[in-house]
């Protein structure tokens, strides 16, 4: 089983002081889309995408702080099964995002969450 690291997002308090803070310190381009205050981050790295919003918890209770990393891989619920034999703790069971793909969230050994996501056919190259 292989996982490429795809996307990011940001989790902020104040979504448009972010999006100012990171167009000044990187230059980073951002576009509005779905919810309000929702945007994406195009060029942040090749093949890679990222999204800034408002702070939000996975789990009840735990609101994600820093940035969220999500990993491509090609079978979700079997990555799951994979992450909890290893001794990680699957938080959100996957769901769909219209034009994305399902995406779900997971903790690792050591109390880290990380999003897996199984994209729509022609979102990556």
């Amino acid at each position: 089983m292989t996982g490429t690291f795809r996307h990011f997002a940001i989790n902020a308090s104040d979504v448009q002081r972010a999006k100012a803070f990171y167009e000044k310190t990187f230059g980073w381009e951002f576009k509005p889309w779905g919810p309000p205050n929702f945007y994406q981050i195009w060029n942040a790295g090749q093949g890679l995408l990222g999204a800034l919003h408002e702070r939000r918890e996975v789990v009840p209770g735990k609101p994600m702080f820093g940035f969220e990393a999500t990993v491509q891989v090609e079978d979700i619920r079997a990555t799951l099964k994979a992450v909890e034999v290893a001794g990680g703790r699957v938080l959100a069971p996957p769901y769909l995002i219209q034009g994305v793909g399902e995406i779900a969230y997971f903790e690792d050994s050591e109390g880290n969450i990380c999003g897996v996501g199984q994209y729509a056919p022609g979102v990556w190259p």
